[in-house]
């Protein structure tokens, strides 16, 4: 098969998707007591702006692999951005709470379309050629941690110059150029065989809303109930004919110790940079932009390690000893943020911890989602995408509902996300095998 000649521009366009709906979970973080006093938030229920877009977006990224792969992954890619973009209005518009946490909803859905119908179209593109894969794999990898400290920093400058409605409106014209650009650059895809698991996508967003408030709320009967609805998940996954997720996935080697990886990656780096957020505003009394830009370096750094760093040793050392490394060094970082206290400084207790743990975040995520990729078929990439991206962001959820209820109890979040990377390290050091499984496309 011959390459596409418009390949890297359409690289563009799935870079930037994917750096959106990464964006979409941190950009708020600025804004989040702008609304808190505007739209009557609890302290407890704040939390649910950034949840229920994580909730939605991790709950459904399975359903959304597998339209992908059974619709076309450039339908499915739009009509991701179509979905998006009414959340976005719906957010933006928002006069109270529950009206927000809708609109979050809805901006869920959407990315629960695009991210895993994206990463289908770029195994499309460059999956020719594994060197060029490597490469696009690196820069579309570098978006998604790139895109949840931008969006800080974004969430900064808007919140300071316009008002926390903007943080929402900025994907209204960013989604329309971009479905502008799809027939033009994005490789047209068929239909594939089977039918939709509706059951099976409900019952596991539904399962995972219900532990995550469990969390919050402290509620065992939403525990159980979260519990039952994710074993009839599985169940219907055994039996059904056309599962969301059949299990025979999971024989893929490396998927398992990859996916768990990326979730206690998630549950340790996105409460640090949410309780960091409100550390600089609450604690040291930056304002918005302030308090955005001190976050920028972090983005700096991801985009270098990614990009200039990570992929070449990859290629040397194989995905094993970054992911455990990477999760030490990110451990090492959150534990020294712990150590800033009421009269702590930017420059001597969060800049140089801050980049730490960038750092270990750049070590981990791509050898991570790449060894999770490596080992499946081409038909299952959007499931397994959407797999890999599941975990992630449903880790995000628990370690954020974990650490907020650790906080409310006195105890430090930063503690709480330095064990969880820790904890992380060692299992990956026991879990991946040394072979260098997603080394072999670099």
């Amino acid at each position: 098969m011959s390459a596409n000649p418009r390949r890297w521009w359409a690289l563009v366009v799935l870079a930037m998707a994917q750096f959106m709906v990464i964006m979409d979970t941190s950009i708020i973080g600025v804004a989040l007591p702008d609304m808190q006093r505007e739209l009557g938030f609890t302290p407890e229920g704040l939390q649910w702006v950034f949840n229920a877009y994580v909730v939605a977006f991790g709950g459904l990224l399975l359903l959304g692999g597998r339209l992908s792969d059974l619709f076309g992954a450039r339908k499915i890619f739009s009509t991701g951005w179509l979905i998006l973009i009414a959340g976005s209005v719906v957010a933006a518009a928002a006069t109270t709470a529950w009206v927000e946490v809708l609109g979050r909803g809805i901006q869920g859905v959407g990315g629960a379309l695009i991210a895993p119908a994206a990463m289908t179209l770029l195994m499309m593109l460059f999956g020719h050629n594994p060197r060029e894969l490597g490469k696009a794999m690196s820069l579309y990898g570098a978006a998604a941690p790139a895109g949840g400290t931008a969006g800080v920093f974004l969430g900064g400058v808007i919140t300071e110059y316009l008002s926390w409605p903007w943080v929402f409106i900025v994907y209204i014209p960013i989604g329309v150029i971009t479905l502008l650009a799809v027939p033009a650059l994005l490789p047209a895809t068929r239909r594939g065989s089977g039918s939709v698991d509706l059951l099976g996508g409900l019952s596991a967003t539904a399962g995972i809303t219900l532990v995550v408030y469990a969390i919050v709320a402290e509620s065992w009967i939403a525990a159980l109930g979260g519990a039952a609805l994710l074993a009839l998940f599985l169940l219907v996954q055994r039996t059904a004919k056309s599962p969301i997720m059949p299990l025979g996935i999971w024989r893929t080697p490396g998927l398992a110790p990859a996916n768990l990886a990326m979730a206690l990656l998630g549950a340790a780096w996105i409460p640090m940079w949410y309780f960091l957020n409100l550390y600089l505003q609450q604690t040291l009394h930056l304002g918005q932009f302030a308090s955005g830009a001190a976050l920028l370096p972090m983005t700096v750094a991801i985009m270098i390690f990614m990009v200039g760093i990570t992929a070449k040793l990859l290629a040397r050392l194989g995905a094993k000893p970054l992911i455990a490394g990477g999760l030490l060094v990110l451990a090492a970082g959150v534990a020294w943020l712990s150590l800033a206290g009421p009269g702590g400084s930017f420059a001597a207790d969060v800049l140089p911890a801050s980049l730490v743990a960038a750092v270990g975040m750049s070590l981990a995520y791509i050898p991570a989602m790449m060894s999770a990729m490596s080992g499946v078929r081409p038909e299952e990439a959007g499931l397994a995408s959407g797999i890999v991206n599941t975990t992630y962001n449903v880790g995000s959820a628990l370690g954020l509902a974990v650490m907020t209820a650790l906080a409310a109890g006195g105890t430090s979040p930063f503690v709480g996300a330095a064990v969880v990377a820790l904890g992380g390290a060692v299992l990956a050091g026991v879990t991946l095998t040394g072979k260098k499984q997603a080394a072999e496309i670099l």
